[in-house]
């Protein structure tokens, strides 16, 4: 017996509450799919360190920094003086990504004024300020009380910071953790990495990145 057609006003119709539900998971995936979209892999970021020396950096004159093994290592010394290692380059709006290791009191710059993204124990507020904004104290609503979470102790921790127009945004390990708004910090600079004077401590940076906006 020959099958007959099943035309589309014969195909039951959802009810409008759920037709409403079906609408809106479709668009948060879709929502979902262009957020993932707009945040560039790794890979896509140009490196800013050649892994062999400080070509396209800015050197203090206190000898602090060296590149072990591919690797950008600060270490004071017994004076326990704090020093600066600088880009040549200034950038505005930025994607920066960095890898680092070690129990410290660090941190990187960007702008002018600096805004700076801190990595490990705060000296004022003696406890782990990572991936917090400090700029000459951590605001409240852009410190990152979700990194305790996220940080891998003894391993390598990575984190990606956008400055985008007064926007701030810090992601650890993938995952979105602060962010800082303020008009204040317009001018471009040099990114700069940090070693916190005061204390004997040691740094090391790896597998740096930035994508001018």
């Amino acid at each position: 017996m020959p099958s007959l057609p099943i035309s589309a006003s014969a195909a039951p119709a959802l009810p409008a509450a759920n037709r409403g539900r079906v609408f809106l998971a479709a668009a948060a995936l879709l929502s979902t799919a262009t957020a993932a979209a707009e945040v560039p892999p790794t890979a896509s970021l140009p490196p800013i360190f050649n892994g062999r020396d400080f070509t396209g950096w800015t050197l203090p004159a206190e000898p602090s920094w060296t590149v072990v093994d591919g690797v950008i290592v600060g270490q004071n010394d017994e004076a326990k003086k704090g020093s600066m290692l600088y880009t040549e380059k200034s950038y505005g709006d930025v994607i920066v990504e960095v890898r680092f290791f070690g129990e410290i009191d660090s941190g990187f710059m960007l702008r002018k004024p600096e805004v700076q993204v801190q990595i490990g124990v705060s000296r004022s507020l003696k406890r782990d300020m990572t991936c917090s904004f400090y700029v000459g104290g951590y605001p409240e609503e852009a410190r990152a009380t979700r990194a305790a979470e996220l940080l891998k102790p003894g391993e390598w921790n990575r984190i990606r910071v956008e400055a985008k127009g007064d926007t701030f945004t810090v992601w650890l390990n993938g995952e979105q953790v602060s962010r800082y708004t303020s008009p204040a910090h317009k001018e471009p600079a040099p990114i700069g990495l940090q070693i916190h004077g005061g204390l004997v401590m040691k740094v090391e940076f790896r597998d740096l990145r930035a994508l001018a906006l």
